[in-house]
């Protein structure tokens, strides 16, 4: 505890809670329709191709929408920035909530729906923005915990959408964004560290083979999560014929692992090393997958899919404990663009499992297809590895010590590695 303190008088803890609350509403709107998609589906009668493309499409419109806001936020000032998407996003909801009423009214929501997804680099780097370097990661953790906001997403949502309408949870929504929005207003002060990327530094790492390597392990860990959080609410309802409520119920244990795990997974990437609790994490995602298409009972479907959620949360901790040791200099950059490619990745799940269920039957090909990409990631990193371990990271992925010649190469933009 007299860590913590210390951690916290080093910033600005209001800061620091704001960005938080911020993330954590904005990540609850970004799967309003994953939540809600048993109801949207019923009301017209989609195919599950129809379902997982609707559920997809808030995922992908976030993603694209990160580097517009960061772009914003350099301009502005990330506390403007971020008043300024929380207001954009209050008036979607009421769009959603007053003209919503055909499916392809929907699609045009769930565009609106990205913009909250965006709100990722904005919300860390204000988080973090007024700790020192040695308390970054945690401040960049606590704030990042935000997407804790699927737990409220499938928590309230669907009793709500039960009980006045799922049009309605739009207006609801938009109403208590009006709480982070006034926090943010009030207790959140402009970082000092300034952040002026360019268009070029921005993008540096997709021209980098570790930036690749890094996107693809993201896609699986942080696009699994996102798309499965999407995704689970139809996946109960139409596989075990459970009420949309229970739906919901049963993806916030899921969900709620996921969250919670993301630290542990950054914790035990620092004692153990990140590569050792990655290759650990897509072994326990590849099992999980391949189990789930044995159609187990609903109990150990839940099992299953809240252990494939803890392994893919612990992913997201350990992938960037190795960030920072393999980008020093330009970590924010680096970590934003990885984060961009993979909430892209989270648009492929949903569409996989509905054309999956609608072509064969069975959400099973899905799960497999999953699977088997995130073996050949595995391999892939088995093979990468090689390479890294010695040259900007220490065996298993823990930090390289004492600082060698070929440490000091990895800061930026390593020939070897590039």
């Amino acid at each position: 505890m007299a860590s913590f303190k210390t951690v916290m008088k080093s910033g600005h803890p209001p800061t620091l809670f704001a960005a938080f609350l911020y993330f954590d509403f904005c990540f609850a709107i970004w799967v309003l329709n994953g939540a809600m998609g048993p109801f949207i589906t019923e009301t017209y009668k989609l195919t599950p191709a129809q379902t997982g493309f609707m559920i997809s499409l808030p995922i992908l419109a976030g993603a694209i929408m990160r580097f517009p806001l960061g772009i914003l936020a350099q301009y502005i000032g990330r506390k403007n920035a971020a008043i300024t998407e929380m207001s954009v996003i209050m008036l979607a909801m009421a769009f959603g909530f007053f003209f919503v009423n055909t499916y392809d009214e929907v699609l045009a929501m769930g565009v609106l729906l990205g913009i909250a997804g965006a709100s990722f680099g904005v919300a860390l780097s204000l988080g973090s923005g007024w700790f020192p370097k040695e308390h970054k990661g945690l401040a960049m953790g606590i704030a990042g915990a935000g997407n804790s906001g699927t737990v409220l997403a499938v928590l309230f949502a669907p009793p709500l959408a039960q009980a006045y309408g799922w049009q309605a949870v739009y207006g609801f929504a938009g109403c208590v964004m009006a709480i982070p929005l006034i926090v943010m207003i009030v207790f959140a002060k402009e970082p000092p560290d300034a952040e002026h990327q360019s268009f070029k530094e921005h993008v540096s790492c997709l021209f980098q083979k570790d930036g690749w390597a890094f996107n693809l392990i993201y896609i699986i860990t942080f696009g699994g999560f996102i798309g499965l959080s999407n995704f689970l609410p139809t996946f109960f309802y139409e596989q075990f014929a459970v009420t949309k409520v229970e739906a919901g119920r049963l993806t916030m244990l899921a969900a709620l692992m996921g969250s919670g795990i993301r630290v542990l997974g950054g914790y035990f990437a620092d004692r153990l090393g990140g590569i050792l609790v990655l290759s650990v994490v897509l072994i326990a995602a590849v099992g999980s997958f391949l189990l789930l298409t044995a159609t187990p009972s609903l109990v150990l479907t839940t099992a299953l899919f809240m252990l494939c959620f803890a392994a893919l949360g612990a992913g997201n901790g350990a992938l960037f404990q190795l960030v920072p040791l393999r980008w020093p200099a330009n970590t924010a950059v680096a970590g934003s663009m990885i984060g961009e490619v993979g909430a892209l990745g989270g648009a492929i799940l949903p569409n996989v499992m509905g054309l999956s269920k609608q072509y064969t039957g069975s959400f099973a090909y899905g799960f497999v297809g999953y699977a088997v990409f995130a073996a050949v990631v595995l391999v892939c990193l088995l093979v990468w590895q090689r390479k890294w371990v010695g040259t900007w990271v220490g065996p298993r992925g823990k930090v390289l010590s004492p600082a060698t010649p070929a440490e000091s190469r990895a800061g930026g933009l390593d020939p070897v590695t590039a």
